[in-house]
């Protein structure tokens, strides 16, 4: 696989040939058997260098595909569904981030990408890839969920899958963006018992809609125990991270919750060559799809300028 872009810096192709631009769907085999299915755009392999994007948490692969279209021109991108979303198999009983890193290494050694992004718990698998990783060459940060108390972490998870375990989705869903910070902080403040009845009918409200290219709420529901645990187990290992030696970009937005902002600070004080970029006016939903709330395009810039150079 080509190792620098066809045209580093260069302007991406038109808005309109990037609105029709369709994935090529594919698929790689883990070491447990799982199939980790995932979409690509741009040219025939080889045509470009090989980037793939990692989602995070209450999302899937489908949710970056306007970011893939505005890189496909330059980059050959790979983003793949996570387990237990979309094109995916599920997660199997174990360690959640072992299997994550499994599924990674199926689709580095598939399709010959060095360069890999991700995006909150995608970006702590990301970090650990390319801890543990040699064929990583360059890595993009965007805001993992690092919190300083590791207990902490594992407390709510504790509390979540007690509650998922009891059928009670809805407070759990509660616990999840409470503990993530997710949506704004005045709902966030709400009882638990008003907030909760919200959220069920937000699902209730979503499952009458037409299927759309993003599953559901209600599907994505159980996919948050790994991510939880896999934010519980890559928390409090700072250190760890120092003994990467790709080059690191760090990501976010100028928006997003202190302690996203605060895990970046952390990062690159254990890492000061990383590269930093804030984002301005975007939040930790940066990336998605702008019929999800994402403005890809800032994203897009910094990542084409950023894996378009050569190595350091």
């Amino acid at each position: 696989m080509s190792t620098q872009p066809a045209s580093v810096g260069a302007v991406p192709r038109s808005a309109a040939a990037a609105a029709h631009a369709e994935p090529v769907l594919g698929s790689v085999t883990s070491a447990d058997g799982t199939t980790i299915g995932y979409r690509r755009f741009g040219g025939d392999p080889g045509g470009g260098p090989g980037l793939v994007l990692l989602h995070g948490s209450m999302s899937s692969g489908a949710h970056h595909v306007e970011l893939a279209r505005l890189l496909s021109d330059a980059f050959t991108v790979y983003i793949p569904d996570r387990r237990g979303r979309g094109l995916s198999g599920p997660y199997r009983a174990g360690d959640a981030l072992h299997q994550e890193l499994e599924d990674v290494a199926a689709l580095l050694d598939a399709t010959g990408a060095t360069n890999l992004w991700g995006l909150s718990s995608g970006a702590c698998i990301a970090l650990h890839a390319a801890r543990t990783m040699p064929a990583i060459r360059k890595v993009g940060i965007f805001e993992p969920p690092l919190v300083p108390d590791r207990a902490a972490a594992v407390d709510f998870l504790a509390t979540f899958d007690d509650e998922m375990a009891r059928g009670r989705v809805n407070e759990a869903m509660v616990t999840a963006m409470r503990g993530a910070e997710m949506g704004p902080g005045w709902m966030r403040a709400l009882p638990k018992p008003l907030l909760a009845r919200l959220v069920g009918m937000g699902m209730a409200q979503e499952a009458k809609r037409p299927a759309g290219p993003y599953p559901t709420m209600r599907a994505l529901a159980p996919t948050l125990h790994a991510d939880f645990a896999i934010v519980a187990e890559s928390s409090g290992r700072l250190a760890d991270y120092g003994s990467i030696r790709a080059d690191v970009l760090l990501m976010g937005g100028s928006k997003s919750p202190a302690f996203l902002k605060e895990a970046l600070a952390d990062l690159a004080g254990v890492l000061p060559a990383a590269q930093r970029v804030e984002l301005q006016g975007l939040d930790h939903a940066a990336s998605w799809n702008s019929d999800v709330r994402g403005h890809p395009e800032p994203v897009a810039k910094a990542l084409r300028r950023f894996f378009g150079s050569r190595p350091g």
